[in-house]
């Protein structure tokens, strides 16, 4: 227990008290608290699920004797898949939050062992707290630089992270033109209301994407699944997620940035990274997936 309240009070006073003056504004979705919920549910299939896409999208099988840096560790599921995968891993989370979610996976399958795990508070737009980290041979942020309010920043702070011949593996959502300020509108009211009101939003737009998909699905002349094989679907396929709780970060995930998948490619080649992997989202909403390896420094030359 001591360990949990040490770590988490690593960050300093004062971000402690911008935070929560972010959350109290509305200004800032509570993701920790909707990881400690999704925690509730986390089982062997789920994590099982997120180590297969992981060393998948990596192009490895396994992550033995390698660094791993989770930047915005959310619930930490990501964090011990990489662990299990053989990996020494360091997470951090702006979060307070969500550093106890990352805490409490590793109390749970990991005994609280810190050995080849270390977990802090911290933010991918602090330069001095990054400094200190040093650099990886993996570095995994997924779904969290377009959630800073300064993404490009963030985006650029993650370069010097990744060693020589290391990999970037992150996801960005996806830029939609008007789309994409409907959605950051819906995202502002979400957190300004009241938690019933937030319910009734996020039913009412889960209502519209299911509906939105059946339709489409009859359209092609295909019998829509259902919610339970959309489930069974997303474990099995998805990162080990809940539609539920991605729908709830979707809704109320703020702040909210987007870009295109060759603004990101075009931004990276010109920090020296090759483009390895692309997965997009195919133009809807979500997020387009980037895995970058970062040229040996003979090649920068």
């Amino acid at each position: 227990m001591k360990d949990k309240f040490e770590a988490v009070l690593a960050g300093s006073e004062n971000t402690h008290t911008v935070i929560d003056k972010e959350f109290k504004a509305g200004e800032r979705f509570k993701f920790g608290k909707n990881w400690a919920s999704f925690l509730k549910s986390l089982g062997d299939d789920r994590i099982k699920s997120a180590q297969n896409s992981l060393l998948d999208m990596l192009e490895v099988r396994s992550l033995q004797n390698l660094s791993f840096l989770d930047a915005g560790s959310g619930s930490g599921l990501f964090s011990l898949a990489a662990k299990k995968a053989g990996a020494s891993v360091i997470s951090f989370d702006y979060d307070p939050q969500s550093v106890e979610c990352t805490l409490e996976l590793r109390r749970r399958y990991c005994g609280g062992l810190q050995d080849g795990w270390k977990i802090e508070q911290g933010s991918v737009l602090d330069r001095d707290y990054l400094d200190g980290l040093g650099a990886f041979d993996i570095v995994y942020s997924w779904g969290v630089l377009h959630h800073t309010g300064d993404m490009w920043t963030a985006l650029e702070n993650m370069g010097p992270l990744v060693k020589p011949g290391g990999k970037l593996y992150i996801a960005i959502y996806n830029e939609q033109g008007f789309t994409t300020k409907f959605w950051k509108l819906v995202k502002k009211i979400y957190n300004k209301a009241y938690s019933p009101f937030k319910l009734m939003m996020v039913l009412s737009v889960g209502a519209f994407l299911y509906g939105r998909g059946v339709l489409i699905k009859l359209l092609q002349g295909q019998l829509p699944p259902s919610i339970k094989k959309l489930e069974e679907n997303k474990l099995k396929n998805a990162r080990g997620m809940s539609i539920w709780r991605d729908l709830v970060d979707w809704v109320g995930g703020y702040p909210f940035e987007t870009a295109k998948p060759e603004e990101i490619f075009d931004y990276y080649k010109n920090l020296g990274f090759e483009l390895c992997r692309l997965k997009t989202c195919g133009g809807a909403h979500g997020c387009n997936e980037f895995v970058f390896k970062k040229r040996e420094a003979r090649q920068l030359i």
